[in-house]
């Protein structure tokens, strides 16, 4: 110091100020290094609004990131420096009022105010409609990779595949087949249809109408192949043991066999086919056969459609309530049951049947004889319990337009189905055998084309109510298991084998 009590240029003059502010390394954000104060410790300041200033370096609160879909995502920004890493599931439930417009790309940085809200960070184009989506660990890194998890990201709906052409359920061995299970699934809405008939009656061919071809396509193109020209002429049989066909609107059609077969009996009999060991003649296991067949269906089909090519055979009835009596019961819902037979007629399930006369003549549209029709099936089925009546009606369908409901007064599930023939060259042949002027009108068939007779039929059979086929609701995997578990009954069934040593 100098005389005075100054202090000397050189030791604390500006200059060397300077040099000490260059060589100190800045302290912490706030601190004054200038003055006497720079060897004390830091105390904050107070704010304006009394609240102290936050000690060290200030922490950012982890954004919330509103994501889109994986393979809609454009690519994040980087978060800012000081933001953890994000760890834990969000769940995003956002409608696209929240966001910007769409098209635009909102710039909006992570920030953190006072209150300490979460903002938008950068983002791609919203989509149209709400995304409902939940995001968990690993979602970024599998949306930069452009593979999309069908687990963790979001997924469509797909159709239900559709079958191109039949498979079996069961073989010409009488063997269940596993197959079918890959088509089906969890869910319950469904209608079972089976079809049972003498030999060349047109099972085939009605049940691919049915389900997914029209009669304008080429037959060998039907998902149940029909008779060949070739079988027709040798008195053959073209479907044995049961066929499997389900629709995309979740309907199981079920082909069979012909019952009481003659194509099958000589086939037995001509190739020495060896007979299982509780059947001693040939016509014996043809029959077994048929009547296992049918009580199968009357136990896992909620319709089950007769059909015969001319009226009537007395002797099918007798054969229908054979198949009724045969019929396995309904499993009931405690399992410490002592046997099957122990359940009462109230709790027995029953399908409905529907009698379909193919083939059917001109006059056999005739309201006389329609009439006489429906009060023999009546009189026939009397003693059944199978739903036979109040489930289809051919007067609902505009067909007879000048009939009363009330004109059948004992109306059952019976409908008629002409000649399957093409409609032009029909219409053709009948007008041309008539005089020049009316050559080219259509001519008189007496009932409506057979193309609009199969599609009401088909509204019909698709409407029918479905009620439930067991104690418990079933899916259509479990309705296969349950399928699978009534065939293996009926194969085993003490009753069966009782009837047939009273055949032999």
């Amino acid at each position: 110091m100098s005389e005075s009590g100054h202090s000397q240029p050189g030791m604390y003059g500006q200059g060397r100020r300077r040099r000490r502010r260059r060589d100190r390394d800045p302290g912490p954000p706030g601190q004054n290094l200038s003055g006497p104060s720079r060897d004390r410790d830091y105390v904050p300041r107070e704010r304006r609004d009394g609240s102290e200033e936050p000690t060290g370096p200030l922490l950012q609160k982890t954004p919330i990131i509103l994501a889109k879909p994986p393979g809609e995502r454009s690519k994040p920004s980087a978060p800012a420096s000081g933001a953890p890493s994000l760890e834990k599931p969000i769940m995003l439930i956002k409608t696209r009022d929240e966001g910007g417009k769409p098209g635009n790309t909102p710039d909006v940085a992570p920030s953190v105010s006072g209150a300490g809200t979460a903002k938008l960070e950068r983002e791609g184009q919203r989509p149209t409609q709400p995304v409902y989506q939940i995001q968990n660990r690993g979602m970024g890194s599998a949306a930069s990779g452009g593979a999309v998890d069908p687990v963790i990201g979001q997924t469509k709906l797909l159709p239900p595949e559709k079958m191109k052409h039949s498979i079996k359920l069961v073989d010409d061995q009488m063997n269940w087949c596993d197959s079918a299970m890959e088509y089906l699934r969890d869910q319950t809405d469904m209608l079972v249809v089976g079809v049972i008939g003498l030999q060349g009656t047109g099972k085939s061919t009605i049940m691919s109408l049915l389900s997914a071809n029209s009669p304008e396509e080429d037959q060998r193109a039907y998902v149940f192949r029909a008779q060949t020209q070739e079988i027709k002429e040798r008195a053959g049989n073209q479907s044995s043991g049961i066929d499997f066909y389900i629709t995309q609107e979740r309907v199981i059609f079920l082909d069979t066999q012909p019952i009481l077969s003659p194509s099958i009996l000589d086939h037995l009999i001509n190739n020495d086919r060896k007979l299982p060991p509780e059947y001693n003649l040939p016509h014996t296991y043809v029959e077994m056969q048929s009547l296992q067949i049918t009580a199968f269906l009357f136990t896992v089909c909620h319709v089950v459609i007769v059909i015969q090519d001319w009226f009537t055979d007395i002797n099918l009835y007798r054969f229908l309530q054979t198949a009724e009596m045969l019929k396995p019961s309904t499993p009931s819902a405690s399992h410490d049951s002592t046997g099957s037979s122990g359940a009462d007629d109230g709790s027995e399930y029953y399908p409905h049947i529907v009698f379909l006369q193919n083939k059917a003549r001109r006059e056999e549209f005739c309201p006389r004889n329609l009439k006489k029709m429906h009060m023999a099936v009546d009189k026939l089925m009397a003693h059944s319990h199978l739903k036979y009546k109040g489930t289809l009606s051919m007067l609902d369908c505009n067909i007879f337009p000048g009939l009363n409901r009330d004109y059948l007064e004992t109306e059952v599930n019976l409908f008629l189905l002409p000649m399957m023939e093409n409609d032009g060259e029909d219409a053709l042949t009948r007008a041309g055998s008539g005089p020049p002027l009316f050559s080219l009108l259509p001519g008189y068939r007496g009932h409506p084309s057979f193309s609009s007779l199969v599609s009401k039929f088909r509204s019909q059979i698709l409407a029918m109510s479905r009620s439930q086929l067991s104690h418990t609701i079933l899916t259509e995997k479990n309705w296969f298991h349950y399928a699978a578990r009534i065939w293996d009954g009926v194969k085993k069934s003490s009753a069966l084998s009782e009837y047939s040593r009273l055949l032999s």
